[in-house]
């Protein structure tokens, strides 16, 4: 199954109020294994940079001036997320950036269907504990030492080992191992029970008396023996 895992930063808030995504970091995973394969670009938003947000995730709007705009490279994005589902914490917030940047260049909006939202998850596995992406990595002993401040792509790779993590983590591996080893064993059975195959006579297992003499003459030539 291929599953992107994925992060944005903004202006703000709130793209109904003119907030605008300014950069994007993607992570793609099969079967939960990362591949390698990632998609990270930032983007002038056309407008200034709030100094709070700026305060998080340190992109000014001299450093964005010369970026693309979304518009331009749109289609580099939704090559590469394609029809997978996407995985996000607070996925709703990502959703609605990505689908108004999309708005605005008259591209179809990517279906919420698709929408995997790790804090959902979170939940419902830790009930009451702390929901963010950092304490999620502290739970999980994930190293975020990294990580002065917010960034799309490096957020997109933390939360990845935490998505891993919240599906199980290395016990998929083991279930699906487990799973193997008992497929192998239903093939091995169907095997001895197939009614076609040649019935063949036993093999003596016995030795011979010849046999026997040889090795009563090679046990007698044995100077003191551990067993005697």
């Amino acid at each position: 199954m291929r599953e992107i895992v994925f992060d944005t930063e903004t202006t703000g808030l709130d793209p109904r109020t003119g907030d605008r995504m300014v950069e994007i970091g993607c992570i793609e995973l099969l079967n939960l294994v990362p591949t390698g394969a990632t998609y990270h670009t930032y983007y002038n938003p056309e407008r200034d940079m709030p100094a709070g947000a700026e305060a998080v995730h340190g992109l000014s709007a001299s450093f964005l001036s010369d970026k693309p705009l979304f518009r331009d490279i749109a289609h580099e994005l939704l090559d590469f997320i394609g029809d997978a589902p996407l995985v996000a914490h607070n996925a709703g917030f990502d959703f609605a950036f990505l689908n108004a940047e999309l708005a605005l260049c008259e591209r179809e909006a990517v279906c919420t269907s698709r929408m995997v939202d790790t804090v959902a998850i979170a939940k419902k596995r830790h009930p009451g504990a702390k929901l963010s992406l950092d304490a999620l990595c502290t739970r999980y002993g994930i190293d975020r030492s990294h990580r002065v401040k917010h960034g799309a792509l490096l957020d997109a790779e933390l939360l990845a080992q935490v998505y891993v993590e919240l599906k199980g983590g290395r016990q998929i591996g083991l279930e699906l191992a487990a799973e193997r080893v008992i497929q192998v064993e239903r093939e091995v059975i169907a095997v001895r029970q197939a009614p076609d195959r040649p019935r063949r006579e036993p093999r003596p297992h016995a030795p011979s008396e010849e046999e026997l003499a040889r090795h009563r003459k090679f046990m007698s030539g044995i100077e003191n023996p551990l067993w005697g």
